[in-house]
Parts: structure tokens; sequence; C-alpha cells
């Protein structure tokens, strides 16, 4: 039963996160035969180059990139043509003297232009909102590493789940095994009347139980190669074969420098930190809002009208320059500063609830790295023990000093330290990518 409840709470520990995946459709380009073996960093190259959330935080860097073009936009001319037939009725016609009928407008207006309209200084408006898109491009790209970091975690606690789920398979079956073995060995000294029905029933418990483990490791390790299949945007059933890779070095920074190194690497704080500077820079958008605009105008082309031979079309050209002063607005601009000077204040603390997490994360991650460290001490000698003890129960029980249940009981406990060795290894590798996650490494 402690066996049962240990993997339990391994899988709910290497699971934090995983519900909110869902499955992804199959990359026919991406090739995994089912007898190969995968490495951790294999499987991660995989998951970045075809997981969806990655495309899509990468699409959108296309659309900042077509925001900042739009706001270049500012700089550049507006050229048009226009054309245009009027017909007007009545007209004003009357009779002068010694020049007959005269009309004033031709029944027909036929008008053709060329238009050149261009700002020639906005007072910084146009600069202002450049600076502003490239910002929130550099914002982007830093959630593509947001988004790529939480994906490594992710898949990292399903490929360590699953390396666990792996090899305490192969460790139930070979307890298996040699529980059959021994029940063949009841089974002929209970036939010989050397041997109990209780020693061959308690023998086929201990078998039932085993294989009711197994069964459970299977149908977890089912599901979390199905978790790592969708990651990878493979089919769901598709068959694994993971490479047990434990071993991995800890960051080489002292622990007195963890904290500074987390929070100037963290990219959930450079994030922070870049959308305060975006804020800032969006305030100053705001402030530029009423400023003046001064432009330029050009427009030629022909049209008919002109006296005193108003049916003819002759060329015809207007120019200016104008200017637009702001003077009252409704108040929207100062409601506007307030508004974003808020933001600014929120953007602030926002940055120190990043701070304050991040150092939990380190120090909590740092913590579970050295418990991880010690278990695996503990454990290595509890498995030599048991071992050990093992060895002597097998001689008792030759001797006929013990009965066949305690050296099932013996065995089993050889069993188990394997199981909670493994666990700890696994339990340390995940700290320690853990760790370096939360100091800001990449390890995809």
């Amino acid at each position: 039963m402690r066996l049962i409840v240990s993997i339990f709470l391994i899988q709910a520990a290497l699971n934090i996160g995983f519900s909110s995946i869902k499955a992804q459709h199959v990359n026919q380009t991406q090739e995994l035969l089912i007898n190969d073996s995968l490495t951790l960093s294999s499987v991660l190259q995989n998951v970045m180059q075809t997981h969806p959330s990655v495309k899509q935080v990468e699409e959108a860097l296309n659309a900042a990139e077509a925001r900042i073009g739009l706001a270049k936009a500012g700089y550049m001319p507006d050229i048009d043509v226009t054309a245009n037939y009027t017909r007007l009725a009545p007209v004003t016609k009357f009779n002068f003297p010694g020049f007959g009928n005269i009309q004033l407008f031709s029944e027909n207006n036929y008008v053709a232009a060329l238009n050149y309209r261009q700002n020639i200084y906005d007072f910084g408006k146009t600069s202002g909102n450049i600076k502003l898109e490239t910002e929130n491009k550099v914002l982007l790209l830093k959630n593509v590493d947001l988004v790529k970091q939480k994906l490594t975690i992710i898949t990292t606690n399903t490929f360590f789940s699953l390396v666990f789920l792996q090899d305490a398979i192969i460790i139930k079956e070979e307890e298996l095994r040699t529980l059959k073995e021994h029940l063949g060995f009841i089974e002929k000294r209970n036939a010989t009347g050397s041997a109990t029905k209780y020693e061959l029933l308690a023998t086929k418990v201990k078998i039932s139980t085993t294989e009711s483990q197994k069964t459970d490791l299977f149908t977890m390790r089912i599901s979390q190669t199905a978790i790592l299949n969708s990651l990878m945007g493979l089919s769901v059933t598709n068959k694994l074969f993971l490479n047990n890779e434990l071993k991995i070095s800890s960051p080489l920074i002292s622990q007195d420098s963890l904290l500074g190194y987390a929070l100037e690497h963290r990219v959930e704080m450079l994030i922070a930190k870049e959308k305060e500077s975006l804020l800032k820079m969006q305030f100053n958008v705001v402030k530029s809002q009423n400023n003046p605009v001064v432009n330029v105008f050009v427009s030629g082309g022909g049209k008919n009208g002109y006296m005193p031979t108003i049916d003819k079309i002759q060329p015809n050209f207007s120019a200016g320059l104008g200017i637009r002063i702001p003077l009252f607005d409704g108040n929207r601009m100062k409601n506007n500063l307030l508004q974003a000077n808020s933001s600014i204040t929120s953007s602030s603390y926002e940055t120190e609830i990043v701070r304050r997490n991040i150092s939990n994360e380190v120090i909590e991650n740092d913590a579970n790295r050295i418990a991880a460290s010690q278990k695996i001490n503990q454990y290595e000698l509890q498995l030599d023990q048991a071992a050990e003890a093992f060895s002597l129960a097998t001689i008792s029980f030759k001797s006929g000093a013990i009965t066949n249940l305690d050296l099932l009981d013996a065995e089993t406990t050889v069993s188990e330290s394997r199981l909670m060795l493994l666990k700890a290894k696994i339990d340390y590798i995940v700290s320690i990518f853990r760790l370096k996650t939360s100091l800001g490494d990449k390890l995809y």
C-alpha cells in the first residue's frame, strides 16, 4: 500500500500544469520510430519547432512589424487621383447688350485631378508612435521566450515522469518474476506437506498486489505518453522509449548570488520592466496627441467651366500650406494622461509581484534540490542495507531459520528501496531543471 501511495504522489508531483495541454494536430514531417530512444534535448527541440503556442506568438511578431510600418506611414505622403462629372440644371443665362446670351456655368462639368498631401511636421507624434510600436515588438520577442520556457517546464516534467514509469515497470516485472518463481517453489513444498496453505495464499496475494501496481504504472505511462506525443505534435497513440537521463550538473552559482542572478535573467522580470518602459512611451504618445500638425497639399488636373469658353477643359492646380492647432478637446487628453499614469503605477506594482514570486521560486527550488540530494544518499544507504538483509534472509531461509514469507518481505523491501531511490533521483533531476528555469537559464 505504501508503494502505491508513493507512486501516485510521484504522479501528482510531476504532472502539475499538465491538465491544460490539449491534443495537437499530427506533424507529418516529424518521424519518431517506436523503438527510438529519445533524449530530453531532442524532445525539447521538437516541441519548440512544432508546438502551435510557439507558432502563434511568432506570428504575432509579423503583426507587430506591420504596426511599425503603419506608424512609419505618418512620414509618407498621401497621393490619390479624383475625377467626377456633374450635371447642373437650370444654369444661369442672361442677355448682355452687345454680347448676346451669356451662360455663367456649363450644364456638363468635368473635373480630374492628382492630389498630393503630406504632413511636414507634427512635433513628435509620428516618431513617438514608431518608438511605441518598436517597443511592442521587443516585448513580443520576450513573450516568445516566455512561451518556450513554460513549454520547457511542462515537457521536462512529462519526460521525467515517463522515465520513472518506464523504469518502475521494469522493477515491477523483475519483482513479479521472482514472486512467481517463489510461488512455484511453495506449490512444490505444499504438495509434499512442507509448506502451509497460508504461505501459498500469502504468496499469491503478493503477486496479485504487484500485478495491480504494475497495471497502475502502465496506465500512467499511457497517459503521460499521450501528453508527450501531443506536445511534439505526434499521434497520441505513438509509442515512445525514453533515454534514461539521470545526470545533470547543478547551476554553477553560489547560493548567495542565486536571487540576484534570477532577477537579472528571468524573462518574466525582463517583460515586467519592458512593460513599464512601454507604458512610459505610451504616456509620451498621449501627451503628443494635441501637438500642432503642419501639412502641405498640391492638387493639379483639368476641368471645364472657365470663362469665356466654359465647356473647354483646361489645366488647373491648387497648392497650399496648412497648420492644425487643437485648442480644446473636451478634456480627453487630460483623462487619457491620468489613465496612462495610473497604468504606469500599476505596472510598477506588477513588477514587484513578479520579483517576489521569482524570489520564492528560487528559494523553494534550491531547497528541493538540496532535499532531493540528501534523499538520494539516504535511499542508497537504505538499498544497500535492504540488499544485505535480503542476502542474510536467503541464507536463513535455506537453513530453515525463517519462512518463505519472511524471505519475500525482505525481497519486497529491496524492490521498494529501488523504487524510492529512483524517485529520489528523478526528484533531484527535476529540481535542478526547475532551479535552472527559475534562474532564467534557457534549457531549450
